[in-house]
């Protein structure tokens, strides 16, 4: 149970307690007010004065009044045809006063009418009528049904409901789509869209939102970009103004257009290009001269490369017994062959050979006779002999050509066995001595390559046979002192200023701008690549004095070894 409230008037005991009402008596009272309001509402028509006189009035029965609720409907359904007939807008309602709400704990839920009575009763809350102005736009016991018409916008509202002005000839108006039939007669139609230009409903895309920061990163990422290509061009003027450009042109990786026609097809193709389309009358298939025909060509047989590398077998190696062993028997053979043909009178013998040792058992009495003649004849003979000796070392000898056609001929032999190569990279050629031993030695073991001399690093590029290569080899590595350094000579001096490339290059000087000797102790040469190659890419023995990058590269770019020059650069052992 609630608290119960005091009463604002107070009573004899200051509270003033509320009367308890039934649900029914409230619902009573409450068509009472509005019969009283369509009462008002009429304004005195005789129709409705006669029918509130003809109402009964409400008695009471001790403490609860009795209403009449058949006279309160007939009172409602009088008010409602007034109202239809005059067409009046019904006057503001005017405020009563209502009896206080029942308490919470009292409140007991309306029974729902048996259908066929009046929706009065059903629309209200608790069984509480409705305000006379809703009464009229309901329709309520007219029996018809009533129409909502919307205030507001809606897709119900597009829609045309029937109505009487369609009944007399009007033509509702139609919101299809055009089927693709009709849009075929158009005469704008594009036959090309097809069923495509059919107008058919919307697609909604759903809403894509860039990600916190997306923007903000691309805008460091450009200025990172930016900053980057300012720090390249700042590099690449500096290295510009020092000399010392390197050349980054295209021209090193420009690749060479294809042929007109390949080498494979020239000897099928009549022309210089090939055919166009199906055309054979430029194919010499047919033709006489054709390499295509109906014999079978086989290829000529070629040696292995390989076996030309191969080392000429060695004998088999003898000890010093078995080497004495064979000399004596091959003397005696050749010995034996001498004596048999001196005994068929071929050859003629030999004079007896006289020596100091043997004189008085080879000459016997006459040197007994003449002692001083018999030693004066040993003598003159013991010096033919010798002379005859050196004169047969001499005719055996080779002359200074003779020498050095052998010495090409056992190269070029060398050199056919396989060509080596070999690239040294020196960090310092300012020692004129250094140069020469360089340029000398490959002149002479028969090696062509070329030297290029740069201030930052000197390459040498060796080829030649395998015996040329390892002499090279042992004297770039072992037998050169590459920290010696020493005042040039004067005929090295004259030899210098006569070459303008050497005169102008500082870096090729033993001493610098003071006349003080360049420090050599950190200066080495290492071989940086070996192998064999297929032939010689370089036809002679040339040096070139090479001041950029770009120089150095375009010295070696006829013979395809500008690679080796950027292995140079990059050898860190």
């Amino acid at each position: 149970m609630a608290d119960k409230r005091p009463h604002e008037g107070g009573g004899a005991d200051g509270v003033n307690k509320v009367a308890k009402l039934s649900i029914q008596e409230q619902i009573a009272a409450a068509k009472a007010r509005a019969a009283a309001v369509r009462d008002r509402l009429a304004g005195g028509s005789s129709a409705q004065g006669a029918s509130v006189a003809a109402a009964p009035s409400t008695t009471t029965t001790g403490d609860k009044p009795a209403v009449d609720i058949a006279g309160i409907r007939a009172r409602i359904a009088a008010a409602k045809a007034g109202a239809r007939v005059t067409g009046e807008a019904p006057p503001e309602r005017t405020s009563a006063p209502t009896p206080p709400p029942p308490p919470p704990q009292q409140y007991v839920p309306t029974p729902s009418p048996p259908p066929g009575q009046d929706n009065a009763r059903q629309r209200g809350g608790l069984g509480i009528g409705l305000h006379p102005a809703l009464l009229g736009d309901m329709g309520v016991g007219t029996g018809k049904a009533s129409s909502i018409n919307t205030k507001f916008s809606s897709t119900l509202g597009n829609k045309r409901l029937e109505s009487p002005a369609l009944a007399k000839g009007q033509k509702q108006l139609d919101l299809s789509a055009p089927t693709f039939e009709e849009l075929k007669k158009d005469p704008y139609f594009d036959a090309s869209l097809g069923a495509a230009g059919v107008a058919r409903g919307r697609k909604s895309r759903q809403l894509l939102f860039n990600e916190k920061g997306k923007y903000i990163h691309q805008a460091i990422a450009l200025r990172r970009q930016a900053a980057l290509e300012q720090m390249k061009k700042r590099i690449a003027e500096q290295t510009r103004k020092a000399g010392l450009d390197e050349d980054r042109s295209e021209q090193a990786f420009v690749v060479a257009a294809p042929p007109a026609i390949e080498w494979w097809d020239e000897g099928i193709i009549d022309g210089d290009t090939y055919p166009e389309g199906d055309d054979d009358k430029k194919l010499k298939i047919n033709t006489e001269d054709t390499v295509i025909t109906r014999y079978i060509q086989h290829p000529v047989l070629l040696e292995p490369p390989q076996e030309k590398n191969m080392p000429a077998p060695k004998p088999l190696p003898l000890t010093k017994e078995e080497q004495k062993k064979k000399r004596r028997q091959t003397r005696q053979a050749a010995l034996k062959e001498k004596q048999a043909k001196i005994r068929l009178g071929l050859e003629e013998p030999d004079a007896p050979k006289v020596k100091k040792s043997n004189l008085m058992r080879v000459l016997g009495d006459q040197a007994v006779k003449d002692p001083t003649a018999v030693e004066a004849r040993v003598n003159r003979e013991i010096a033919e002999r010798q002379d005859k000796h050196e004169q047969a070392n001499e005719e055996r000898q080779l002359t200074k050509e003779e020498r050095l056609e052998k010495l090409a001929a056992n190269q070029e032999q060398d050199a056919a066995r396989g060509v080596q190569m070999c690239v040294f990279r020196i960090d310092n050629l300012a020692y004129g001595k250094h140069r020469y031993k360089v340029d000398n030695n490959a002149k002479q073991q028969a090696l062509t390559g070329i030297t290029i001399m740069n201030p930052r690093l000197n390459l040498v590029i060796v080829e030649g046979g395998q015996h040329s290569i390892k002499f090279y080899k042992k004297l770039m590595l072992q037998r050169i002192d590459w920290t010696e350094i020493a005042p040039p000579r004067e005929y090295v001096k004259e030899l210098n200023a006569k070459d303008d490339d050497m005169a102008k290059a500082w870096w090729l000087k033993a001493q610098d701008d003071n006349g003080q000797l360049k420090d050599l102790s950190e200066n080495r040469c290492v071989l940086i690549w070996e192998g064999q190659v297929k032939e010689r890419v370089f036809k002679k023995w040339t040096s070139r004095v090479c001041e950029t990058d770009g120089d150095a590269r375009r010295a070696l770019e006829r013979a395809k070894m500008e690679n080796m020059w950027q292995a140079a650069k990059n050898w860190s052992g």
